[in-house]
């Protein structure tokens, strides 16, 4: 049966992901194969694949055949996991914002929310989660912030909702890495960047938060661009790259994707200064401002 902890995430795309990594150990402890699955559906075993990997919407009434087919009769037991299905399939609260995001940024923001710890590196910006508002808009407006368009706006708002994760109860834990170079673009202005200095300098007094700066000296050897890596405590829940370009996103969960980046966030850290050392530099940035 589905975990309740999955019912009250809060995010469809966790719940989607969880219930398919149910869906294919029931599968499997029912010994049928995919091809058997998807005749039951009427579908393909292309289908039956998304499906466990949590990457479409599920129905009830396919998720009523797979239960009766793996041998799932009691009735409270099959109430429950449709009852998740049917969670599954509401719209998550940034669903507000829709218009303002590409469709590929909602499951990351979807997997953000539900995430234990959050590791990050960033070449060129202040990572997101740690943007003021100014600072965003900025970026939201390719630098002309009085031109800024309501997209602009509501992505900007979007980005400030997102942050109310690292004051909650069950915080994740945030670590970013970036590079020296982005305490010396000066996006938004001088008086901007003056004060998302400090508000770096005031996130990183907060326990779940640190930060590491790669001086130049040593910028450009271990990564070639930013990325992040989400991971979680559900177990169904397979740790995620997620690598953002021009036109869509990676979201990468095999293991030996996620350990090749996991060992490169390992070099960024060695190679940036300790965070407190982190905080010292940007002290000296914010006196220079």
């Amino acid at each position: 049966m589905a975990r309740d902890s999955a019912a009250r995430d809060g995010s469809p795309t966790a719940r989607r992901i969880i219930l398919g990594a149910q869906l294919r150990r029931l599968r499997e402890e029912a010994e049928v194969l995919p091809a058997e699955a998807a005749r039951a559906i009427r579908g393909s075993e292309s289908k039956i694949s998304r499906m466990e990997l949590g990457r479409v919407s599920l129905k009830e009434r396919d998720i009523a055949d797979l239960l009766t087919l793996y041998g799932v009769h009691h009735e409270g037991e099959r109430a429950h996991f449709l009852q998740l299905v049917a969670e599954s399939r509401q719209p998550g609260w940034w669903n507000r914002y829709a218009e303002a995001m590409p469709p590929w940024f909602q499951d990351y923001v979807g997997l953000e929310g539900v995430a234990a710890r959050i590791q990050t590196y960033e070449l060129q910006f202040v990572p997101g989660l740690l943007q003021i508002e100014d600072y965003a808009m900025a970026l939201a407006s390719s630098g002309h912030p009085a031109l800024a368009d309501d997209d602009a706006r509501r992505r900007v708002s979007l980005r400030m909702k997102r942050q109310k994760l690292l004051a909650r109860p069950n915080a994740p834990r945030l670590w970013a890495v970036i590079d020296e170079s982005v305490l010396h673009r000066p996006i938004g202005g001088i008086a901007v960047m003056r004060a998302q200095v400090d508000h770096l300098l005031e996130m990183t007094r907060l326990p779940n938060i640190a930060l590491q700066v790669v001086p130049f000296a040593l910028s450009g050897y271990a990564a070639e661009g930013s990325f992040t890596v989400l991971r979680f405590a559900e177990p169904e829940l397979p740790d995620v790259v997620y690598l953002e370009h021009l036109s869509g996103a990676l979201y990468l969960d095999k293991r030996e994707e996620v350990e090749r980046y996991s060992r490169t966030l390992d070099r960024l850290m060695v190679d940036a200064r300790p965070p407190e050392q982190t905080r010292q530099m940007l002290r000296k940035v914010r006196e220079a401002l």
